[in-house]
């Protein structure tokens, strides 16, 4: 009886540990690996290591990497392309231009960050651009704000827009997203509303997670980015749903209200900022929380005078 009683289940176990597969296998899929990158410290051109195409990715990602041939980004070998990417990354973040994967360099790429790349098509966002500045011409100051590529802005009749939540939004991102909109609205000539979630808006703002269909996927666990949004007049503005929100200084999580008003930047067509300081800083630590600074509000003047 117990035999047949065995017999009678294991087709029924065998399909449970199929459909475990697919599902796992679909979650593989969607979602991006985890980052990491300790074990490749202190590789450098020449070098062959296990794991080194992680970091070839990664830079693809933000823009510093392009291969012709593509079979050379999943390859493992330190070749001149990744040790010049290296080194742009590393001059854009102010370090030692080495080109070698060090821990300073390390340490940076290990920080979460905002998803929209440093460089695209080409055009490296985060170098100053030799563009008018009516704001700080007269004065010797030095400026870090910057632009996306041909400098994409809302129509200058346009200075009011709206914005919804999409039903997959996190309920405690909602006040601090609001409150995000109303701090640019002090700062800039623009004024923001909110409208119901099935109504037509300017920007759209949501949680998503893995590969959601815009092109940029997000990866779970630590490092990656946090977020992104697009250039005017896209109006599109995702948070990684995977990585762990609060609001305030709370340790381990991340700062809604701070990444919201990043995001926003970008929305209205700011670019990265190489100042720390800076609200369009790349990166984002736990437990960190950030406001509009000169910087900020001088590109955003810039943009739109």
């Amino acid at each position: 009886m117990a035999i047949l009683k065995t017999l009678y289940l294991l087709p029924l176990i065998f399909i449970f540990a199929l459909i475990c597969t697919i599902v796992h296998s679909k979650r593989d899929h969607s979602s991006p690996s985890p980052i990491d990158f300790n074990d490749l410290q202190g590789s450098h051109k020449g070098s062959s290591i296990k794991g080194l195409h992680k970091l070839k990715h990664y830079l693809e990602q933000f823009g510093y990497l392009n291969y012709e041939n593509k079979a050379n980004l999943n390859d493992d070998e330190f070749d001149a392309k990744l040790e010049s990417a290296l080194k742009t990354y590393q001059e854009n973040f102010h370090i030692s231009c080495t080109g070698i994967l060090d821990a300073a360099t390390l340490a940076k790429i290990n920080v979460p960050r905002c998803g929209v790349p440093d460089i695209i098509n080409g055009t490296n966002a985060m170098v100053k651009k030799n563009h008018s500045d009516p704001l700080s011409e007269s004065i010797n100051i030095v400026s870090h704000y910057t632009f996306f590529n041909n400098r994409p802005r809302w129509p200058l009749s346009q200075t009011h827009l709206t914005y919804r939540f999409l039903p997959n939004t996190h309920i405690d991102a909602i006040t601090a997203v609001d409150r995000a909109f109303r701090t640019w609205e002090a700062a800039t000539r623009f004024s923001f509303s909110r409208v119901r979630n099935n109504e037509r808006s300017d920007i759209s703002i949501g949680f998503f997670s893995g590969d959601h269909g815009d092109g940029r996927a997000f990866s779970s666990g630590e490092g990656g980015a946090l977020a992104h949004a697009f250039a005017p007049t896209d109006g599109r503005f995702h948070f990684n749903g995977a990585k762990r929100w609060g609001n305030g200084r709370v340790p381990g999580r991340y700062d809604l209200f701070s990444v919201g008003l990043h995001e926003i930047g970008h929305l209205l067509g700011l670019g990265h900022s190489q100042h720390k300081r800076a609200i369009m800083y790349p990166s984002f630590s736990p437990g960190q929380t950030k406001r509009l600074t000169k910087d900020d509000i001088d590109g955003i003047r810039a943009l739109y005078s």
